[in-house]
C-alpha cells in the first residue's frame, strides 16, 4: 500500500539545525594555513586604470599577496570574463564582465585587486593601503560595441497588435517605472577555496553549482572533474546567490595561484554595491479594449537598466518583461519591446520573479485605469479577460531573439480570482474606497498573476541503499531555503513505499552528489528533481527486487516491499533491506523537460494611508495560488508569505539610487530600507491543487516566486484607490505619497 506523504504538512527537517544554530555556513569553515581575501573595488564609476601600487600593502605584516589583472594574465595568458549562462547570444559577448578590471572600470564596486592576508582585518587594512589611480571617463559610451549604450533589445509578439489598436474603440497609454532593488539575503555571499593534489575544492557554492564549475574550469583551463563544488547551508538566495560572479573566479584563482586555502566573506557594503541588482525599468504601456472591457491588444516599449555588464543571468529580467507583460490574460494581439541599457551601475541579475514583478506593476496599474475609464468594476474587468480551463494550453507571446514558444499548461484563472475575492471579502469591502478611519484613508485592490517554473533541460537524482536499510537521496538541485530536504524526502518515501524515516537524508547541489545537475532557479526544483526522484526510485526498486530475487531464488516479479523495511518473496521468505546493501545498490536517473509549468493565482490587499505623513499600512492581505499539486502545504505557505513580504519591500521601501556621477547612495542598511516584522501584515496564504500540470509525473508546478510577482501593482492600486492619486513609480515611500497628493488635481479631500 502506498504512503500518503505527498500532500502532508510534514515539519521541515532543515529547521532544527537552523533554529538551534547548528547549521554549517561557509564562514563557519576553517582550514590550516588559510588566507583571508579582501577585494579592492573601484571607487570610480567609469574610468581608466593608470596605476595600482601594491608596495605599501605588501609591507603590512601578515599580507601574503596582492593580486591584480596582471597576475591573472601572467598565469593564464588572459583575463577571463564571467560567461553568460542563460540565453547566451554572440552579440552579448562584448558586454561580459572581466573577472578583474585590467584597464577600464565601469561601475563603483568593480574588482581591481585582491589582497590575501592571515586575517580578514589585516587584508582589509592592506586593501586600504593599495595605491589606486583611476582617471575618470566622462560622457563616453561604456563599450565601443554599443555607442548608444544599448546591449540588445527583446521583442515579444502575438497576432497583429497594430491592427487591433487601429480598430479599437478604447485605448489608454501610461508611462510607469520600477526602481532598482535587490534580494539582500540575510547572509551575504562567501567562498572557501582549497587546492590540494591537483584538485580544486570550492565551498559556498549555491543555486547552479555545476554551471559555475563548468565556467570556472574554462576560466582556469582545468578539467571539470578536477573541481569540486560543495554546497553549505545558506542564509537565503532569492535568485541572487550562486549566479557566477567575478569572485567565483578570483577566490579559486587565488588558492590555485598561491597553493593555500583562501576564504572570502562579503561585507554588507560590498553586497549592496557589487552583488547583482535587479528590477530597474521604465515602460510606456498601451491597452486597447472594446466597450465591454474585452482586451483587444497590448503594446509596450520598455527600457531596462542592466548596469555596466551583461552578467550570468542579466538578460532574464528584461526578457521576461517583454514576454510576460501580458501576464495571465487572454490577449490575442501583443507587441512589447524591451531595450537593455548599459549604465555605470552594478550589473543586474535575477531576483525572485525576475521581470514578472516589473511587468505586473506596469500592466496592473494600466488595467485599473482602464477599468475606471470604462466604468467596470476592477475585479470584473479582470474576470472577463482571464483564461478558463477550456482555453488550455493557452499560447503566450513569442520572444526574440533567443526565440521560445510557450503556453500556459493548465488551470482556470477565474477560479483562483474568485477564490481570492471570496476569502478577502471583496464584495463586503467594496465600499471602503477612500473612506477615512482614524485619520487614514482606506483602499483595496486585486491582481491576478502567473508564475513560470520547471526550466529544463533536465535534472538528476541518485538514490543509494545504505547498510542500515535506509535510502540516501542525492540531487542536482540546490537548497537555497526552499525546504527541498523535506519535500524530496516525502517524494522519495512515497515512491519507495516506505516511511519518511527510511530516507536518511537529502544531499543537494554539490557536484559529487550526482553525475550532472542544473540547480535551483525558475521555480524548477520540485518539478525537475522531484520527477527525477520518481524515476530513480523506480529504478532502485527494480534493482532491489532483482538482488533479492537472486538471493531468494525466485523471479523479481515475486518480490515486494513489506512493512517498509523488508523484501518479501514467495513462501514467506524475506530479507531486510540492509542485507542486500553490500551489493552496492543505487540508481541515478534524469528527468528531461522542455516545457514550462505555470502556477497561477490572485492577491488582494487592503491598505490604510496617512495623507499627512505618507505612511502606508497593509491591513489585510490574501494570496491564492494553484500550484498543480502540493507536496508540503507548510512549505508552500511559507514560500508564499515570505515572498509577499519581499514584494512589500519592493513596493514601499527598497531603493538603490545612484547620483549623477555614478556613486551608489544606498551602501548601508541605514540607507537601504527593508521590511521588518512591524511592516509584515496579516497574510492569508491559500494554496490550491485543482489543476495539476500535465508536463511532469508529479503534476506539480513551481511555487517559490508567485508570492512576490503581483505585490507592486497590487499595493500601488490599493494606494490609488485610497487617495484618488495615480502612482506611476515604485517605491511608494512616504515622500512619494506626499508628492502624489500634492501633484494630483483632485485627490480625495483631506
Amino acid at each position: 500500500m502506498r504512503n500518503a506523504l505527498i500532500g502532508a504538512p510534514v515539519p521541515r527537517r532543515e529547521d532544527f539545525r537552523f533554529l538551534t544554530g547548528t547549521g554549517t555556513y561557509v564562514d563557519d569553515l576553517r582550514r590550516p594555513g588559510m588566507l583571508h581575501a579582501a577585494i579592492l573595488r573601484s571607487p570610480v564609476a567609469h574610468g581608466r586604470i593608470r596605476r595600482i601600487g601594491s608596495g605599501s600593502a605588501l609591507r603590512v605584516p601578515g599580507v601574503a599577496a596582492v593580486l591584480t589583472a596582471r597576475d591573472v594574465a601572467d598565469r593564464l595568458g588572459r583575463v577571463p570574463v564571467t560567461p553568460i549562462r542563460l540565453c547566451p547570444l554572440p552579440e552579448l559577448e562584448p558586454f561580459a564582465q572581466p573577472t578583474i578590471a585590467a584597464e577600464i572600470v565601469r561601475f563603483v564596486g568593480e574588482p581591481v585587486a585582491v589582497v590575501l592576508a592571515e586575517s580578514r582585518a589585516v587584508a582589509e587594512d592592506a586593501a586600504d593601503a593599495v595605491e589606486l589611480d583611476i582617471e575618470p571617463v566622462r560622457n563616453a559610451p561604456l563599450f565601443a560595441a554599443a555607442p548608444d549604450d544599448v546591449a540588445i533589445a527583446y521583442r515579444a509578439t502575438k497576432g497583429d497588435a497594430d491592427a487591433a489598436f487601429a480598430a479599437a474603440p478604447y485605448m489608454r497609454r501610461e508611462s510607469l517605472s520600477v526602481q532598482r532593488h535587490s534580494a539582500v539575503p540575510m547572509e551575504p555571499r562567501g567562498l572557501l577555496a582549497e587546492w590540494d593534489d591537483a584538485r580544486l575544492t570550492v565551498s559556498g557554492a549555491a543555486k547552479a553549482s555545476f554551471a559555475v564549475r563548468r565556467a570556472l574550469a574554462g576560466q582556469l583551463g582545468l578539467a571539470e572533474d578536477a573541481i569540486a563544488m560543495v554546497e553549505n547551508d545558506v542564509g537565503g538566495g532569492f535568485g541572487l546567490r550562486g549566479e557566477g560572479f567575478p569572485e567565483d573566479f578570483l577566490i579559486p584563482f587565488a588558492t590555485w595561484h598561491l597553493g593555500r586555502p583562501v576564504k572570502w566573506i562579503e561585507d554588507r557594503r560590498e553586497h549592496l554595491i557589487a552583488a547583482a541588482h535587479a528590477r530597474e525599468a521604465r515602460c510606456d504601456i498601451e491597452i486597447a479594449c472594446d466597450e465591454d472591457g474585452a482586451i483587444l491588444g497590448l503594446r509596450g516599449e520598455a527600457v531596462a537598466d542592466i548596469g555596466a555588464y551583461v552578467r550570468t543571468n542579466g538578460t532574464i529580467g528584461p526578457r521576461n518583461i517583454a514576454q510576460f507583460l501580458s501576464g495571465p490574460y487572454r490577449i490575442a494581439h501583443i507587441d512589447a519591446t524591451v531595450a537593455l541599457a548599459l549604465t555605470s551601475k552594478s550589473p543586474i541579475g535575477t531576483y525572485r520573479g525576475p521581470g514578472r514583478f516589473e511587468a505586473d506593476f506596469f500592466r496592473e496599474r494600466l488595467l485599473d485605469l482602464a477599468a475606471a475609464d470604462l466604468g467596470i468594476d476592477r475585479a470584473e474587468f479582470r474576470r472577463r479577460n482571464l483564461p478558463r480551463a477550456a482555453d488550455m494550453p493557452y499560447e503566450l507571446a513569442r520572444i526574440a531573439p533567443f526565440p521560445r514558444e510557450d503556453s500556459l499548461d493548465s488551470g482556470d484563472h477565474v477560479e483562483t480570482l474568485d477564490r481570492c475575492l471570496a476569502a478577502f471579502g471583496w464584495r463586503e469591502k467594496a465600499g471602503v474606497s477612500g473612506t477615512v478611519v482614524d485619520g487614514r484613508r482606506r483602499g483595496i485592490a486585486v491582481g491576478p498573476f502567473i508564475e513560470g517554473g520547471a526550466a529544463g533541460p533536465r535534472e538528476n537524482a541518485r538514490l543509494v541503499l545504505e547498510h542500515d536499510g535506509r535510502v540516501a537521496v542525492h540531487v542536482g538541485s540546490s537548497s537555497i531555503g526552499q525546504g527541498i530536504e523535506t519535500a524530496f524526502a516525502q517524494i522519495a518515501a512515497d515512491a519507495l513505499e516506505r516511511p519518511l524515516e527510511a530516507i536518511s537524508g537529502v544531499d543537494h547541489g554539490s557536484t559529487a552528489d550526482v553525475s550532472e545537475g542544473f540547480g535551483s532557479y525558475h521555480s524548477r526544483s520540485t518539478v525537475m528533481a522531484g520527477s527525477a526522484i520518481l524515476l530513480a526510485a523506480e529504478s532502485l526498486r527494480g534493482k532491489m527486487r532483482a538482488e533479492a530475487a537472486r538471493r531468494l531464488r525466485c523471479d523479481p516479479a515475486e518480490i515486494r516491499i513489506a512493512d517498509g523495511d523488508r523484501l518479501a518473496g514467495p513462501g514467506g521468505a524475506s530479507l531486510p533491506l540492509g542485507a542486500i546493501a553490500d551489493a552496492g545498490i543505487e540508481a541515478e536517473e534524469g528527468f528531461d523537460n522542455h516545457r514550462h509549468t505555470y502556477a497561477h493565482g490572485a492577491h488582494a490587499a487592503e491598505v490604510a494611508v496617512d495623507p499627512e505623513t505618507g505612511a502606508v499600512e497593509i491591513l489585510d492581505y490574501v494570496a491564492v495560488e494553484d500550484v498543480g499539486r502540493i507536496v508540503n502545504p507548510v512549505t508552500v505557505a511559507g514560500q508564499a508569505v515570505g515572498a509577499v513580504v519581499q514584494g512589500i519591500g519592493g513596493a514601499l521601501f527598497e531603493d538603490m539610487p545612484y547620483d549623477a556621477s555614478g556613486q551608489p547612495l544606498s551602501a548601508t542598511l541605514a540607507d537601504y530600507l527593508l521590511p521588518g516584522a512591524c511592516e509584515a501584515p496579516r497574510i492569508a496564504a491559500i494554496a490550491t491543487e485543482d489543476h495539476p500540470s500535465p508536463i511532469n509525473p508529479l503534476g506539480v508546478k513551481g511555487a517559490g516566486e508567485g508570492g512576490i510577482i503581483p505585490v507592486g501593482g497590487l499595493i500601488a492600486n490599493a494606494v490609488a484607490d485610497a487617495l484618488g492619486v495615480a502612482p506611476s513609480a515604485l517605491p511608494l515611500s512616504p515622500p512619494e505619497i506626499r508628492r502624489l497628493i500634492e501633484a494630483c488635481p483632485s485627490p480625495h479631500p483631506e
